[in-house]
């Protein structure tokens, strides 16, 4: 069965901002060596490869979320989605993996997303820069 839908989103901003303290802290490391600086630079690279991008996918039967290289990840059975929709984000829900109050958001840029309503009660909300096209695909049978 062929993917009715895959996209990879890249979080520029994650990326520069995470970049800038990779940065900095190299910076800092070689002009004094530092353990400490040491390790939040190993997180901060950690950080930056987990989190630059997060990829969508809806293949048979199954919404697959996951970021970077899919070590963190999340897969959801389209029969268990009650309903989707095309939100919007408020900025202060920011990036990465957030409890927002009545669900989980993942998100890696942008304020587009779209909610799922589960079965069980529970919201997701995957964020997207095409989020019309991802609900689409979920609304397929």
């Amino acid at each position: 069965m062929p993917v009715s839908y895959r996209h990879t989103q890249i979080g520029y901003v994650t990326i520069a901002a995470l970049g800038a303290g990779i940065a900095v802290l190299g910076y800092m490391t070689a002009a004094a060596p530092n353990m400490a600086v040491v390790l939040v630079l190993i997180v901060l690279a950690i950080a930056v490869v987990l989190f630059a991008t997060l990829t969508t996918t809806v293949e048979r039967g199954v919404l697959e979320v996951r970021f970077g290289p899919g070590v963190i990840r999340r897969r959801i059975n389209l029969s268990d989605i009650r309903d989707v929709r095309v939100v919007r984000n408020p900025w202060y829900c920011g990036w990465g993996i957030r409890w927002i109050g009545r669900g989980w958001l993942w998100n890696v840029s942008g304020l587009g997303a779209v909610e799922l309503e589960l079965r069980n009660g529970r919201r997701f909300r995957v964020g997207s820069d095409e989020p019309e096209r991802l609900a689409q695909a979920l609304r397929e049978p």
